[in-house]
């Protein structure tokens, strides 16, 4: 492990650590809500849940609370965490059915496993556990926010669809994409944090653009992978997003910079579908021409920069430190 891999993993281990008795807590949780008399039910999560991820999301909703105040011990953010854990899976089954995805992690996906008609229907099982757990809380400004969270998931992924195949997509409308399908959950899981302390609107509003911006910052690295990874360290299939045709900032910036040819070639393989076994180097070898993937990472650390930014008028704690060093973690991370 070289000087910076270390650093990386220092700083999620510091915020893991940092968060060990909440995240255990959690896990018990997302155990407990996972039951159901319909055994494929808890199966079927159970793997997915199983195959790991560094539950971000979650971690993110604890620290967030810890930042504002929120006693150890409390209650109420391990249930928002363990609702936000449970909307970030139903997402990843319900888009594994979509993408047609044959790893998720590293492993075979739930719908290679246990097919289509199962992922989404538990899909749909862990979004109504979600939604328990939010009326649960109690607060109904809590409820507004993951549920209008929930819809702009939804809405993102369906923009998505909508956008995929299509060269001629803005940046505008990507940025819209990943806007709502990746970064409104981000924000909404560290804006939940200060509404339970009932912390000054300013405080909500930082922490919603620190999620946000990381979500973005996130999502860019996670394309800028699709074309640059190692398929063990990825966790997928490398070059998912080129054979789906989706169109992600590497390519649509390789587009525009590219002659006639070379869009001949992006229309071909994406927009027509017709790729060969040699198309995906190819498609590396183009994105490497024009400079597009350290553009991207580039984009992904100012989103970075801007996260971390916005906990500036917070008080220095180790929960704050540990929220910076994870905008490293995410923008750097399998590089």
């Amino acid at each position: 492990m070289d000087g910076a891999q270390a650093n990386r993993e220092d700083a999620l281990s510091a915020i893991v650590v940092l968060l060990r008795d909440d995240m255990e807590a959690v896990n018990r949780l997302i155990v407990r809500h996972m039951d159901s008399p319909v055994a494929l039910i808890p199966q079927l999560a159970a793997h997915i849940v199983a195959a790991g991820g560094k539950r971000l999301r979650p971690l993110l909703t604890l620290a967030a609370a810890r930042l504002c105040g929120y006693p150890a011990g409390g209650e109420r953010h391990v249930a928002l965490a363990t609702c936000v854990e449970f909307i970030h899976t139903a997402t990843l089954l319900h888009d594994d059915v979509v993408d047609e995805s044959a790893l998720r992690r590293g492993r075979a996906s739930a719908n290679a496993l246990f097919g289509n008609k199962p992922s989404v229907l538990v899909g749909d099982f862990l979004f109504a556990r979600a939604f328990e757990l939010m009326v649960g809380d109690g607060s109904l400004e809590v409820l507004r926010i993951l549920s209008a969270a929930s819809a702009t998931i939804a809405e993102g992924e369906v923009l998505q669809l909508m956008t995929q195949n299509d060269t001629s997509t803005t940046e505008a409308q990507y940025l819209e994409v990943i806007h709502g399908k990746t970064a409104a959950l981000f924000a909404a899981a560290t804006r939940v944090g200060a509404v339970l302390q009932e912390r000054p609107a300013a405080e909500e509003e930082a922490l919603d653009t620190y999620g946000r911006t990381l979500g973005v910052a996130f999502q860019l690295v996670d394309d800028a992978l699709d074309y640059a990874a190692d398929e063990a360290v990825l966790g997928k299939t490398v070059g998912d997003d080129f054979r789906e045709g989706k169109i992600t900032l590497p390519v649509l910036l390789a587009f525009e910079r590219g002659d006639e040819a070379e869009r001949g070639f992006w229309r071909r393989t994406l927009e027509e579908r017709d790729q060969t076994d040699e198309d995906l180097a190819e498609a590396q070898r183009l994105i490497a021409r024009h400079g597009t993937l350290a553009e991207t990472f580039a984009r992904a650390r100012d989103y970075g920069r801007q996260a971390k930014e916005a906990l500036g008028g917070f008080p220095d704690s180790a929960e704050k430190r540990a929220m910076i060093g994870l905008v490293d973690y995410c923008i750097e991370r399998a590089r």
